[in-house]
């Protein structure tokens, strides 16, 4: 029996994951050194190593098949990495591995089986591969029905990836809509999605610039009326001005074409996260001295 002291102990020791730790102990029948060695040997020791870098460079890719869509972002601590084959090979495998499961988090993507292993054993052996911390940040499992389409789309290669949901209409009208997620990044679908709270922020925010302007409180208040509509216009996918044709939003395109929008995910790559601020010949030094 593997203790929950014991595995805390490996852990402090190595500094490899919970999981991992456990596992060796498993593998090794309780001995704490020879577990040590075995993640050592499966390289999951060096990789934890990394875990507190800063991984916010990578790349976001869509996998589809029939009625059922899965978006990924999996993050690398460099641009350059983001380039390497390997790299975008295990996307490709985490993405099908996905879509073929019944895996909507990223905890239980973790634990997917592969021909050789999970897929926390894949991007970890990766990582100690590669030289750098790789990481499965975010997932979104996506269905449609049968007379819906999808819109996918990918931007500079897939550092920002979009995927849409319409009911009717066609293929390339759901990727129109992709593309103008990608491209003028809302923040919500429908204008019903945006908390309550976020809004009255908007209000007070507006409010106060009616009252700087110099107008009365009433006066204020109808400005902020039309304002608040202007606010949803830049962040609600469906109030958004279409790219292609700015005398209409989204919606009006959408209807205009006898389709409707449902939902929309978009994903870009270490949005919200810490950027490194290494430059590049720092980062040199730092892989010729195996940092």
């Amino acid at each position: 029996m593997i203790s929950a002291k014991d595995v805390k102990e490996l852990r402090e020791a190595t500094g490899a994951g919970m999981m991992d730790c456990k596992k060796a102990l498993s593998e090794c029948n309780g001995d704490m050194a020879a577990a040590t060695d075995w993640l050592r040997e499966k390289g999951f020791a060096k990789a934890s190593k990394k875990s507190s870098r800063i991984a916010a460079e990578g790349l976001a890719n869509i996998f589809v098949d029939g009625n059922k869509a899965v978006i990924v972002e999996v993050n690398s601590e460099t641009d350059f990495v983001s380039k390497n084959a390997e790299f975008v090979e295990m996307i490709d495998i985490i993405g099908n591995a996905i879509l073929k499961s019944e895996a909507t988090t990223v905890e239980e993507a973790l634990e997917l089986k592969l021909e050789e292993g999970t897929i926390n054993d894949l991007i970890v052996a990766k990582t100690a591969k590669i030289g750098e911390k790789l990481s499965l940040r975010r997932i979104a499992v996506i269905t449609k029905e049968d007379t819906d389409n999808f819109g996918a789309y990918l931007h500079m290669g897939g550092k920002i990836a979009a995927l849409t949901v319409i009911k009717d209409g066609s293929e390339e009208i759901a990727k129109d809509v992709a593309m103008q997620a990608a491209a003028m990044k809302p923040q919500y679908v429908f204008k019903e999605d945006v908390p309550e709270e976020v809004v009255e922020k908007e209000r007070e925010v507006l409010k106060a610039q009616a009252m700087e302007e110099g107008k009365p409180a009433d006066i204020a208040e109808k400005m902020v009326a039309g304002r608040i509509n202007k606010f949803y216009k830049e962040i609600c996918l469906a109030n958004q001005a279409f790219i292609k044709d700015g005398d209409i939003d989204v919606t009006t395109y959408l209807k205009n074409n006898n389709s409707e929008l449902k939902t929309m995910v978009r994903y870009e790559v270490g949005e919200g996260m810490e950027k490194r601020e290494e430059n590049f010949a720092e980062e040199v030094m730092n892989q010729i001295k195996g940092n």
